[in-house]
């Protein structure tokens, strides 16, 4: 969307206006002057060729130079997206034993992998990336890094544990951020938690309590849930164990830090979940003065009227 910021230049277009009426008026009159000359035989050997259409071109094309010289003085500005130099992006895995359910094919494990290799691949470069894994505890895998190689490989190395500390891999999250940079303390980058789970918080600190250290730092916890309520593990022995996902507590997280819930049963749907993610938290929408597109169309429609002008009628406008 374009905006101005000094309109008032505006104005100026009243005077080019009053000069284009004043030259349509200036060739109406041209024309009944010519209509009195009724030898059109005689008129035709003095001026045999007429450049016709030619005649307005350069007048047109000045014009319109003007008018973008005036529309570059008003200071125009648009809206564009740009990536954040300081953007952090923690990811935290859940590597709890309910990740070996295959509720998810081939596994809610290595189906929240393969997606999280993904998402790492369409982030922009120069975005810093950590990795918190967490079952029992959280621990941070990779602090935040451009360095995408240490990133994947982390990723590819992750192995499952016991129980689930969502809020201690919030914590781990949120302290990673802050220890980005010298500036990070006084002046927090962007920065986004993308949580993945697919449990109850079944050890370490509470989710509130996590949520709402997170929401005092303007941090956003982005939660997927995946797997279904049918979600089984193989124990061994007969033994079968019911892990049913857990929406409502990580939609819950969400909600308190400002992020968004997302759902996702099947490996498809968690792919495109991580993609939405990525566009919406990847740039920030700034707005930038335009105005030197304006003068340099002004320029070169001046050049193309000197140009018709010498080319046609060998004189200047």
């Amino acid at each position: 969307m374009m905006s101005l910021r000094s309109p008032g230049w505006l104005l100026l277009l009243v005077p080019l206006a009053g000069l284009i009426a004043a030259y349509v008026l200036v060739q109406r009159r041209r024309s009944r002057y010519a209509v009195r000359f009724t030898n059109l035989d005689l008129l035709d050997k003095v001026a045999p060729s007429r450049p016709g259409w030619r005649r307005h071109a350069p007048a047109a094309v000045f014009c319109a130079t003007l008018a973008l010289l005036v529309l570059g003085f008003a200071r125009p500005t648009a809206d564009v997206q740009v990536p954040r130099e300081r953007a952090t992006i923690m990811i935290a895995f859940d590597t709890s034993g309910s990740m070996e359910a295959t509720d998810v094919e081939p596994t809610r494990f290595v189906a929240a992998q393969r997606a999280a290799l993904a998402f790492v691949d369409r982030l922009p470069e120069r975005f810093n990336t950590g990795l918190v894994s967490f079952s029992g505890s959280a621990t941070v895998a990779v602090p935040p890094t451009t360095d995408r190689v240490v990133l994947r490989s982390a990723i590819e190395q992750l192995t499952l544990g016991q129980a689930t500390a969502i809020g201690d891999a919030v914590i781990a999250a949120r302290d990673a951020i802050r220890a980005l940079d010298r500036q990070a303390e006084t002046e927090p980058p962007p920065a986004h938690i993308v949580l993945l789970s697919d449990g109850a918080n079944t050890s370490g600190r509470s989710i509130e309590s996590a949520a709402e250290e997170a929401a005092g730092d303007r941090i956003p916890v982005s939660t997927i849930a995946y797997g279904t309520e049918d979600g089984v593990v193989d124990l061994g022995g007969g033994r079968i164990l019911q892990v049913p996902v857990d929406g409502p507590a990580l939609e819950n997280l969400a909600s308190r830090t400002g992020g968004d819930y997302h759902e996702a049963a099947t490996g498809e749907e968690l792919q495109a979940v991580y993609e939405d993610i990525g566009s919406s938290v990847g740039y920030r929408t700034e707005e930038r003065e335009i105005w030197q597109w304006f003068v340099a169309a002004g320029l070169v429609t001046a050049l193309v009227t000197a140009a018709l002008s010498l080319l046609w009628f060998s004189r200047l406008p």
